[in-house]
């Protein structure tokens, strides 16, 4: 059947049924699903890249507006680490419950998400109106870039509950094998946002105001895709009235979700703490090229972030469906994808590092700077396929405590305290600020490492055992 909307599914005939994710070929599937969450990943990073590509060149304020949207950076980060308490938690145990047979236990941990995600999505929308312009100067703004984080984020945060229900429901279809259309709601809303970002900034004299405006729309869109969706029997899931309650599971989703609204929210802190360091020791420039740092990370890392999303369904389906081989080897195969991507990039960041830095302003100070920093900003982008292959697994497996364990290591035990231990201990304080990236990076994946070892064959051997017993 072809979907309402007009889309080809590559899935099974019939969407009531994900068995498909326990019994296609291990090395296909996943790339199958991948591919469009890939795409997925890509187009969605587009919102802020295409915003700051356009606020950067501005006439005369392109530099000032670029890093004053940079600063609002941590409440977007916030907002979309709540969406990702709530669905990251919820989707991989959907996924689980569709393994064992149990639509009804999946559609009233949808629900459940659901009617979280609305209750949260009113109290952010209230934080950022009324906390706004003391929480952009704590993050890093100067009077130079506060009035243009101020801007953003006051048209940003009406759009709070797009944000939400976009990012948090469109998990609960890629939990269930539909990658396209998944990688669609992402598509739709980027389309929307490349097509009104120059109307508003330019066309309506709006500037930072438009780029936020063009925004809001452009997730408004894709929440509506999402929501008709899931409502409509082309889903295997159905979202409806008796399904949006607050239930038990949402504890259980929480719980398994903290380790992503971590990962998520810790990156805000993080971003406050290198914003406040480089605004003291490297003044607006280092600010600003920060904001192209963080923009180039995050986009270089959504191939891997696909390539994980793909795997979820498939890990999480035969880990309910207790079929550890499929489990490894979805596994081993995402690993290896992830570890050569992140070489091949980390390799093409080392040697063109400036082709980036121009992409995002025309400021030739903040370019030169860039050019300069970002070299060792991603020293350890190398290693990061390990990082984020291990952490997904265990997400998929519903190991809260492992994803927890690891998301807090990573940046609070290491990341925060080295950036300010090492502008103590080195000459040159602003570069010191982003060595403490790449240190953190390698001692994380290290000790990631270690423990996915221990933990991976421990489960693989729990959901094995029954298995036996009932054969001998």
């Amino acid at each position: 059947m072809r979907s309402a909307f007009g889309i080809g599914i590559v899935m099974e005939e019939n969407t009531k049924n994900q068995d498909f994710l326990g019994t296609e070929p291990v090395g296909k599937l996943l790339f199958k699903l991948a591919l469009p969450a890939i795409a997925a990943q890509l187009i969605n990073v587009l919102y802020n890249i295409v915003d700051r590509v356009y606020l950067g060149h501005m006439k005369d304020v392109g530099g000032l507006a670029l890093t004053g949207v940079g600063v609002c950076a941590p409440i977007l980060m916030i907002i979309s680490a709540f969406a990702a308490l709530v669905a990251m938690g919820g989707a991989p145990l959907a996924s689980i419950e569709l393994g064992k047979q149990n639509r009804e236990g999946a559609e009233r941990i949808m629900g459940s998400c659901f009617a979280l995600q609305v209750v949260l999505s009113l109290v952010l929308t209230a934080v950022c109106l009324i906390w706004n312009e003391p929480l952009l100067l704590l993050f890093g703004a100067s009077e130079n870039t506060i009035p243009y984080a101020t801007q953003y984020i006051n048209v940003y945060a009406l759009g709070t509950i797009f944000v939400q229900l976009t990012l948090g429901m469109n998990a609960f279809i890629s939990a269930q094998g539909f990658a396209k259309t998944s990688m669609l709601t992402t598509l739709i809303g980027a389309v929307c946002n490349i097509i009104l970002d120059p109307i508003f900034i330019f066309a309506c004299d709006m500037g930072v105001r438009g780029a936020a405006l063009a925004t809001v729309l452009s997730q408004a869109v894709s929440c509506v895709w999402v929501l008709v969706f899931l409502h409509s029997e082309k889903s295997g899931l159905r979202l409806s009235a008796g399904t949006i309650r607050f239930r038990r599971e949402l504890l259980s989703c929480m719980a398994l979700g903290v380790a992503p609204f971590i990962m998520q929210a810790s990156e805000s802190v993080i971003s406050i703490c290198f914003n406040s360091s480089l605004l003291k020791y490297g003044g607006d420039v280092a600010v600003g090229a920060m904001t192209i740092l963080s923009t180039v990370f995050q986009f270089a890392m959504l191939p891997i972030q696909g390539l994980s999303q793909g795997a979820q369904p498939i890990s999480g389906y035969n880990f309910g469906a207790r079929n550890g081989a499929r489990v490894k080897k979805t596994f081993q195969l995402l690993l290896l994808c992830a570890c050569v991507y992140a070489t091949v990039l980390w390799g093409t960041i080392e040697l063109f590092p400036q082709v980036y830095a121009a992409m995002f302003t025309g400021d030739a100070d903040i370019v030169r700077y860039t050019t300069v920093v970002l070299r060792i900003y991603a020293g350890a982008m190398c290693l990061m396929g390990v990082q984020i292959a291990c952490q997904m697994t265990f997400i998929s497996m519903g190991n809260a405590k492992a994803s927890v364990f690891l998301a807090v290591f990573r940046k609070f035990i290491l990341l925060i305290p080295l950036i300010y231990l090492l502008p103590a201990l080195l000459p040159d304080k602003a570069i010191a600020v982003y060595l403490a990236e790449p240190i953190a990076d390698t001692i994380a994946v290290l000790c990631t490492a270690l423990l996915f070892r221990h933990e991976f064959k421990k489960a693989l051997q729990a959901i094995s055992e029954p298995l036996q017993e009932e054969h001998s």
